[in-house]
């Protein structure tokens, strides 16, 4: 038994599934952290990857910077919390609103779920309106309102026309799902003809501009600006969750679209590799949190919102993430694209690779999906057979074959990527021919 082994062994007897997060399981056993520098994540067999995952999008410039390591080890010399107010909760605010023009205030928060949630609640708070809209199959976080139909099935989705509003975890109340609206991704008729229906009761339309579980493709131009103008047409906010593609531009996936957000969430990459959220976007909205209002529409606080560690770790990433940095990891990342297209075509298999700014998600098929229910697939092994094979060979993946690159990986990381995934889907072929 090797160490990853009698680590999950223990695991399993104290927490459910031997973990806390589902994404690191992996059969027939996790395996466990060591250390990790730049691209590469060591584990505790001592074996070292190329890491595609980037803690799920989160680590913009990999593991362990310098500067960031620097700046948090002289902030945790200070003190790494209080209920002291901190100038570099200012300072990021700031920089934050500085890169996107949609920001005019913004609140931290200290997830993402928690900024989509902050949002959801301030939107209904400054309507009075509680129903909300969202794209089906889109994930949002945890909250039971936000994660509505993010895994639906064929049984229970409904039709193209009308699709459901269906719960992920057991027991969520049906008084939350019926105040969540479903509409199909990419369809402008289908979507206006069912927000049409509730406009009177929608306090916001809740969009990911780029779902990663629908294809994490960019949504088409034409949709994204049609439900935009619907909604000013309508006086319902537009509310953008960017918690994974604010990465994708120095002004976050927005800035692909003619349109002018309302709400704003994010996380993830903004924390330089600390647990972060925040929710920006216009002051008149953001003021329902204003504690000087009498009455206070939304009170809003945390014991660990814009603690001084997380403003100083983000501060310093968003810093270094400057326009000439998201130009070339960028640039870098349609490297990465057009290696992987080349190596479908050499194999000869039915395979495309998805993705803009500084991810990819590789789909088993010809052609990219355009809605979640064309993307659906209950259980793909050969994605399994293809995750499996990468990471057997030194290369860490988000768990559906996505990649989410980081600054400090390197045009080498990315050739032997390719090698290493052509292998692999000449395998797949051979595989396919045999069975």
């Amino acid at each position: 038994m090797n160490k990853s082994e009698e680590l999950y062994e223990r695991a399993l007897q104290i927490l459910p599934g031997g973990c806390s997060r589902n994404t690191v399981l992996r059969k027939p056993h996790p395996l466990y952290h060591s250390h990790a520098n730049g691209a590469f994540i060591t584990d505790v067999e001592g074996v070292k990857r190329c890491d595609f995952a980037n803690n799920m999008a989160a680590l913009i410039h990999g593991h362990a910077h310098p500067a960031i390591t620097e700046a948090v080890t002289q902030q945790l010399s200070k003190g790494s919390a209080s209920t002291f107010a901190s100038e570099i909760e200012i300072i990021f605010a700031e920089h934050l609103i500085a890169r996107s023009p949609s920001f005019e205030k913004l609140r931290f928060v200290n997830s993402g779920t928690e900024a989509v949630m902050a949002g959801i609640k301030a939107a209904r708070a400054y309507s009075g309106k509680a129903k909300i809209a969202k794209v089906e199959g889109a994930y949002h976080g945890l909250y039971d309102y936000a994660e509505a139909s993010q895994t639906a099935k064929p049984d229970n989705w409904g039709t193209s026309e009308n699709p459901q509003s269906v719960a992920v975890a057991h027991g969520t109340p049906q008084s939350a799902l019926d105040d969540v609206i479903i509409i199909p991704f990419n369809d402008i008729e289908t979507s206006l003809k069912i927000l049409n229906v509730h406009k009177d009761d929608l306090a916001t339309l809740l969009i990911d501009l780029m779902p990663h579980r629908v294809a994490l493709h960019p949504a088409n131009k034409d949709y994204v600006e049609a439900l935009f103008n619907w909604t000013r047409e309508n006086n319902i906010l537009f509310f953008c969750d960017e918690v994974i593609t604010y990465r994708s531009e120095y002004g976050g996936a927005q800035s692909w679209y003619d349109i002018d957000p309302d709400l704003t969430a994010m996380g993830k990459m903004i924390g330089g590799g600390f647990p972060v959220g925040a929710i920006a976007g216009k002051a008149s909205i953001m003021d329902v949190m204003n504690p000087l209002n009498k009455p206070i529409l939304f009170p809003h606080s945390g014991t660990f919102s814009a603690n001084p560690i997380t403003m100083v770790a983000g501060y310093t990433a968003m810093s270094l993430f400057d326009r000439d940095t998201v130009t070339a990891l960028n640039k870098l990342t349609q490297y990465c694209r057009d290696k992987i297209t080349e190596a479908i075509n050499i194999a000869d298999v039915d395979a495309c690779v998805a993705g803009a700014g500084s991810m990819f998600r590789l789909h088993m098929r010809r052609d990219i999906p355009n809605d979640y229910r064309s993307a659906y697939q209950a259980e793909n092994k050969e994605i399994s057979f293809l995750l499996d094979h990468l990471f057997d060979n030194g290369f860490s993946m988000i768990n559906t074959c996505s990649g989410a690159l980081s600054t400090v990986m390197e045009k080498r990381d990315i050739d032997n990527f390719a090698d290493i995934l052509l292998d692999g889907l000449r395998a797949l072929k051979a595989r396919r021919t045999l069975y």
